[in-house]
């Protein structure tokens, strides 16, 4: 997840310090909002006007999801209806990063199903070890949480502790035990399930850049614990490939289970050439029947691995882009959820 902070110190306040190996890690040096050590923030039943959940979510078809990130979905969904100019369509999936201890958005989450996008929450365990978690120490969080979500009544993609396979996460690779994250991981989705969060569909995040990716099974969880797999991955340079950055991971994972993929973050850097990388992004998602893709629609101008990965200012890119979304089922699919009468959560394939 590149989700950028703007200033290192804004980190520095919050007293998070991650370490970072190898080039390729600084990507996520600037990405999270972390909240103090501490007790919990508490959730407060919020109403909610979602829809009643369509079970068709968990088994949609290949190239359904056309999704997006935008930096200021903290206060408002509107950023995210903005890509429409980008990809010529609305998207029907977007992302929200949820620091441990903080409540579920269920506004948003509205906001997002009334414009007909389901919302992925990614939930990131700082200050929290995967021990505790497993041993149960956050249970009064989860439940509310749970409860949240169970009362928002909509549709909720949730992962927990993504990217494990990389070195940069307090509960990654190097740093966390895989069996403990393992045992972490089926807790919080048997805490959720105990608490009639029904409506969630479980996400499992693994990274396209890590040198682990040939090593993912140790975090995988089973397929009791599993409804789909998010794939990470960033195109920094020229050389870079749906191969490589995708698709060697891509081929690990089918290795052990056949569940579906989505390319949960993705994004193309000026510096890869994004216009003639566009192509053959979409073309290896059709290929490897992927359920689509969320885009990491940000402008970090910070370097290598923080660069403008928004589209919307390089023409080219955004024909290429428009044209990967015409050539594939994305296009009939955000055409038809758009249509869901009162612009409902509802987007099964």
């Amino acid at each position: 997840m590149n989700r950028a902070r703007l200033v290192a110190a804004l980190i520095a306040a919050v007293g998070v310090t991650i370490t970072v190996t190898g080039a390729g890690s600084a990507l996520w040096l600037y990405r999270h909002e972390p909240v103090p050590r501490g007790g919990h923030v508490a959730v407060l039943p919020q109403a909610s006007s979602a829809p009643t959940p369509e079970s068709a979510i968990g088994d949609p078809g290949p190239m359904h999801y056309l999704g997006v990130f935008e930096h200021d979905t903290a206060s408002t969904y509107r950023p995210a209806t903005l890509f429409t100019s980008v990809a010529g369509r609305k998207p029907n999936l977007t992302v929200y990063y949820s620091s441990w201890g903080t409540p579920f958005r269920a506004r948003f989450a509205t906001a997002a199903a009334r414009a007909g996008a389901v919302v992925l929450v990614h939930m990131e365990p700082w200050h929290q070890s995967m021990a505790a978690i497993a041993a149960g120490n956050s249970d009064r969080y989860l439940r509310q949480f749970a409860a949240a979500v169970r009362h928002y009544g909509g549709h909720v993609v949730i992962s927990f502790a993504p990217e494990a396979d990389g070195r940069w996460y307090p509960w990654g690779w190097h740093h966390a035990n895989p069996a403990r994250w393992v045992a972490a991981w089926r807790h919080v989705v048997t805490v959720f399930r105990q608490s009639g969060a029904t409506n969630v569909t479980w996400l499992w995040v693994m990274s396209g850049h890590s040198r682990a990716t040939g090593l993912v099974r140790r975090w995988w969880p089973g397929p009791r614990y599993v409804d789909w797999i998010g794939v990470d991955g960033y195109y920094f340079r020229p050389a870079d490939t749906f191969r490589s950055v995708i698709g060697n991971t891509v081929r690990n994972i089918r290795k052990f289970t056949r569940k579906p993929i989505l390319l949960s973050e993705i994004g193309i850097g000026p510096r890869a050439g994004q216009a003639a990388k566009i192509p053959g992004l979409f073309a290896g998602m059709r290929r490897d029947h992927l359920l689509g893709l969320l885009y990491f629609d940000v402008n970090q101008h910070q370097g290598l691995y923080h660069q403008d990965w928004r589209l919307d200012d390089h023409p080219a890119a955004v024909a290429a882009f428009r044209a990967g979304v015409r050539s594939s089922r994305l296009s009939a699919a955000t055409r038809r959820d758009a249509n869901v009468p009162g612009g409902s959560a509802q987007v099964g394939g």
